[in-house]
């Protein structure tokens, strides 16, 4: 590098260098912006008609409540420069309370870009609705500052779907596997087979029996919960899980919480008391 013979450098080769640093640093937002659009627009969703609103998570910490580590290299595929892109089209008249409360979480263990959509095929959306992701991120954004985009469309489908950027992938359908899906995002599944089987169960439990199922079958479920909550304190055992956002958020949608019995009362409270819902709560108001 020129210097002067006082050892100090060159005040034109200093800007030169400070020059080059910047035209490599748009050039690199331009590729990932690049990435991120044409993954966008060679998805069946390409004709959004509104952008409702954009919300970010610039803190990285990691979440008070699920400690285990996780490889997003090796769950979403290595894309260097390149933003991973989740998109979910979900139906308005169905809002996936239990995909909101793994948002919320996400975005306390990542940076996350988060964006709403209306589909055409949608007329109108509530407000709550628009603004379920959080407030909306500033316009000065760069998509190489976050780790994970998160995008939810309100779109008329008979059941939830979900893509992301692992190229001629397959749309992952339904609710409790769009959320076993995002959980694994955060923490890896119970290595003991039994106790894994045993989270499944109560997933499915929660979206197809209680969701789904006839008010027999609700009462049924319940009952079922309130016993396992006799033995433990939450529903796989000693520590909270995804068995637990996922049953929690399908007795706040089928309004059974006020007439539940008391091992599930006292556990609604605990679930609350955690302050990962509010999102799911307040989308009810």
């Amino acid at each position: 590098m020129p210097m002067y013979q006082n050892g100090e450098v060159d005040p034109a080769v200093k800007a030169l260098e400070a020059r080059q640093d910047e035209i490599m640093r748009k050039l690199y937002e331009l590729k990932a912006a690049v990435e991120g659009l044409a993954k966008t627009v060679t998805t069946p969703d390409a004709d959004l008609d509104l952008t409702v609103s954009s919300s970010l998570s610039s803190q990285v910490c990691s979440s008070s409540t699920f400690k285990g580590t996780t490889d997003l290299d090796t769950l979403l595929g290595k894309d260097l420069g390149a933003l991973r892109d989740i998109v979910i089209n979900a139906n308005p008249a169905q809002p996936p309370l239990s995909l909101l409360v793994l948002h919320s979480l996400l975005s306390q263990r990542y940076r996350v870009l988060s964006t709403v959509h209306v589909h055409s095929s949608v007329t109108s959306v509530p407000p709550q609705l628009l603004s379920c992701l959080g407030p909306r991120h500033a316009d000065s954004y760069a998509r190489h500052m976050f780790q994970l985009g998160f995008t939810l469309i309100w779109k008329d489908v008979p059941k939830l779907q979900m893509k992301f950027s692992v190229q001629n992938m397959c749309p992952i359908e339904g609710e409790a596997n769009v959320a076993r899906f995002l959980f694994k995002l955060l923490a890896p599944y119970p290595a003991d087979p039994a106790a894994a089987t045993l989270v499944d169960s109560w997933l499915d439990t929660a979206f197809f029996q209680l969701v789904e199922g006839s008010t027999k079958e609700r009462a049924a479920v319940l009952r079922a919960l309130n016993s396992a909550l006799g033995r433990t304190p939450w529903l796989s055992g000693p520590e909270f899980s995804l068995a637990d956002i996922a049953c929690y958020c399908c007795v706040l949608r089928t309004g059974s919480a006020a007439s539940a019995p008391a091992n599930v009362q006292r556990w609604i409270k605990s679930c609350e008391n955690l302050g990962h819902f509010g999102p799911a709560k307040l989308l009810l108001q």
